[in-house]
């Protein structure tokens, strides 16, 4: 498996909002679609969770918008764990614009869930490895500025 996950975009015309630049809840699908893309990349695929009866929740987002993004630009996502539990994933999310300037964060708190009895449970064995080597490979990482950010006023 790779250590490295890297999700690519293109901003459609249909995310262009009246200001001429990607509309707020484009950012928001575009971030829910790459952690579609990290949990496939943790081995959770769509066989997997119908297998195991098993799959992750989004319990918490928090959004920071950087800078304006445009119709055609492209768009690169790296996530990164923040840290994590038996059953939940506290991720970070970067997206940068093809010149790789930060454009948008998205702090995340996954849950993994027992599908079949509807509630939170361990990650299976087989993703809870994948997620302990990640965490060890990015553990040394800064913490990103927007990390643990709370919205009000100063």
């Amino acid at each position: 498996m790779e250590s490295s996950f890297l999700y690519e975009e293109k901003v459609k015309s249909e995310w262009v909002d009246y200001n001429g630049h990607m509309n707020d809840a484009a950012y928001a699908k575009v971030f829910s679609q790459a952690t579609d893309c990290f949990i496939d990349f943790l081995g959770l695929t769509e066989d997997v969770r119908a297998q195991l009866d098993y799959t992750i929740f989004t319990l918490e987002t928090h959004l920071c918008y950087l800078k304006e993004v445009h119709e055609h630009d492209n768009l690169a996502i790296e996530v990164r764990l923040l840290d994590c539990d038996a059953k939940r994933l506290h991720t970070f999310l970067s997206m940068t614009n093809s010149a790789g300037e930060l454009v948008a964060t998205s702090e995340q708190m996954w849950m993994g869930i027992d599908s079949a009895q509807g509630k939170p449970a361990p990650f299976p064995q087989v993703i809870a490895a994948t997620i302990k080597r990640l965490t060890i490979e990015q553990k040394e990482l800064p913490i990103p500025k927007q990390a643990g950010r709370k919205i009000g006023f100063r």
